[in-house]
């Protein structure tokens, strides 16, 4: 094995340890405060949204020559 490929290995064998640690810690919090994770989705879905909203806005600013 050479050593971009062990490299490689070592890279997504840590990306799998982030990921299954983020599903046990989301799976944590529902299952202990379905309250507080419902919470955090509407955050998150607000935070997407007002994304959204500027880029949009900015798009049509944009397409409207840069004029106010």
């Amino acid at each position: 094995m050479d050593t971009d490929t062990r490299e490689a290995a070592v890279a997504m064998n840590a990306k799998k340890i982030v990921v299954y640690a983020l599903v046990v810690f989301v799976l944590y919090v529902i299952i202990t405060d379905p309250a507080r994770a419902a919470d955090y989705v509407q955050i998150g879905f607000e935070g997407i949204s007002n994304a959204a909203r500027a880029i949009g806005d900015f798009m049509t600013w944009a397409a409207n020559g840069g004029k106010s």
